[in-house]
C-alpha cells in the first residue's frame, strides 16, 4: 500500500482537505480523507506543502500523431490523412508511438490520460483513441479500449484542404451536405445490417468506411465535432439532432456568442487552444473569457491545449483563464472530471474517490500557477515521475 500524506488534497467532486491522506492499493484509490489511518507497512509519500489532485486529463490532443520532432516539415503529419475528405476508417491508434517526444514532458507535467484525435483536415477524420500515458512498449498497453470517438470537422479546414483542389467541400454548405450524405448512407447501411440479423439475404455489400460509422449513427460512439465559429456550432447541433448523434463541440471558440442556444441544448464543450493568434477568420473572436462565460451558464466545459508536447503548459494557461473569469472550481473540473465524462470514463478517472484508478498528480504549489511544478505523477498506482525525493 502507498500512503500520500500531509498534502492539500483536492478531490474535485468532493471535499478539499487542507491536510489530507490518499491511500493507494492495487492500482486503485483505497481511501481519501483527513482522518485516515495509515497502515504501518505502507510506503509513504510525504506531500507536505504540496497540492494533491487527480491526474490531469486533456480530452483533445494530437500527441504522437502530429510527429514531434518533424523529420521533414514539408511532409504531412500522421494525424491528417488528407487524401480524402471522408476517412472514418482511419484510427489514431495506428500512429501512436509510446516513445514519442511529447509523451514524457506531458506525463511529467501531471497528465495521466489523454484522447488523441485525428486532425481537422477532413469532414470526417477518423477514430480517436484514449490512452493513459503509461511508460510501456506498445500503443496497446496505453490504450483504454472501447472509448474511441469519431472526429468530424466543420468550418475552414475541410474547405482549405479539399476545396482548393476543386473537390467537395468548397463551401460550408458543401461541408454540411457531404456530412449529411455520408451519415445518411451509414444509417442505411446500419439498417440493412440490422435486417440481416434475421434475414441474411438483406446484408449490404461490405463497406469499410460505412462500417466504421455504424456505431456513430446508432448513437453508440461519441462524435467530436470541430467547430470554431458560432454558425458552425449551430450547424453541428442541427446535423447531430437530425441523425440522433451523441456529440460534443470541439473548440467552441465563439460559444460565448450563443450561450442561450448551448444552454438550451446542454451542449458539452471542449474549449481550446487558448493562446493561438488569429491565423484564420474563424479565430478572430477568440477570447480567454470564453470558458468562464460558458461555465457560468452551467455548461460542462473541458479545457484543452489541442497540441502535442505543448500540452504540458496547459496548467499554467488555466491560470490565465481563471484571471479572465473562470472559477477555480470550474478550472479543476475542466482538466479532470469534465474531460473524464466527455471520454465516458467518469467512473474510473477524473476525481480522487475510493475505488477509482490511482491516477494522481502532486504539485509544489497551486497547480494552475506558472510558478508551480508537478513533482510526482502516478498512473494506476505506479509512480512514473518523481522529483519529491
Amino acid at each position: 500500500m502507498i500512503a500520500i500524506i500531509n498534502g492539500k488534497v483536492v478531490t474535485v467532486t468532493g471535499e478539499t482537505y487542507e491536510k489530507g491522506t490518499v491511500l493507494v492499493e492495487d492500482g486503485k484509490i483505497a481511501d481519501v480523507g483527513a482522518e485516515i489511518s495509515v497502515p504501518k507497512d505502507a510506503q509513504i509519500i510525504d506531500a507536505k506543502g504540496c497540492w494533491v489532485m487527480p491526474g490531469l486529463i486533456d480530452c483533445h490532443t494530437h500527441i504522437s500523431n502530429f510527429n514531434e520532432p518533424r523529420t521533414n516539415p514539408s511532409l504531412p503529419v500522421d494525424g491528417n490523412e488528407t487524401s480524402d475528405p471522408i476517412t472514418p476508417q482511419i484510427r489514431a491508434i495506428d500512429a501512436v508511438n509510446p516513445h514519442d517526444y511529447a509523451i514524457e514532458p506531458v506525463r511529467n507535467a501531471g497528465f495521466t490520460t489523454v484522447c488523441i484525435l485525428p486532425g481537422s483536415a477532413n469532414v470526417i477524420g477518423g477514430m480517436g483513441t484514449v490512452i493513459k500515458l503509461r511508460d510501456v512498449e506498445t500503443a496497446e498497453e496505453m490504450e483504454i479500449p472501447g472509448k474511441e470517438p469519431m472526429k468530424f470537422a466543420l468550418g475552414e479546414n475541410p474547405k482549405r484542404f479539399h476545396g482548393t483542389k476543386g473537390k467537395l467541400p468548397v463551401t460550408r454548405m458543401g461541408t454540411a451536405a457531404l456530412l449529411r450524405q455520408t451519415l445518411f448512407e451509414a444509417k442505411e447501411y446500419s439498417d440493412r445490417l440490422k435486417e440481416a440479423e434475421t434475414d441474411p439475404s438483406k446484408a449490404p455489400k461490405p463497406d469499410f468506411k460505412l462500417n466504421a460509422l455504424v456505431p456513430v449513427v446508432r448513437g453508440e460512439m461519441r462524435c467530436r465535432i470541430h467547430s470554431h465559429r458560432s454558425d458552425d456550432i449551430a450547424t453541428a447541433i442541427r446535423i447531430s439532432e437530425e441523425f440522433g448523434l451523441d456529440y460534443t463541440i470541439e473548440h467552441c471558440t465563439e460559444g460565448y456568442l450563443i450561450p442561450n442556444t448551448l444552454k438550451k441544448k446542454q451542449v458539452r464543450c471542449t474549449t481550446g487552444p487558448f493562446l493561438s493568434h488569429p491565423m484564420k477568420q474563424e479565430l478572430w473572436n477568440m477570447t480567454l473569457e470564453n470558458p468562464g462565460k460558458l461555465s457560468k451558464e452551467g455548461l460542462s466545459v473541458s479545457l484543452s491545449a489541442d497540441n502535442g508536447s505543448q500540452t504540458a503548459y496547459l496548467p499554467a494557461t488555466v491560470g490565465l483563464l481563471i484571471r479572465h473569469g473562470l472559477s477555480e472550481k470550474a478550472a479543476f473540473e475542466g482538466v479532470t472530471i469534465n474531460p473524464a465524462t466527455t471520454l465516458k470514463l467518469e467512473d474510473r478517472i477524473g476525481s480522487l474517490e475510493k475505488g477509482k484508478d490511482a491516477d494522481i498528480a502532486i504539485f509544489d504549489g497551486h497547480p494552475f500557477s506558472s510558478l508551480s511544478v508537478c513533482r510526482l505523477t502516478m498512473i494506476d498506482g505506479k509512480v512514473v515521475h518523481d522529483t519529491l525525493k
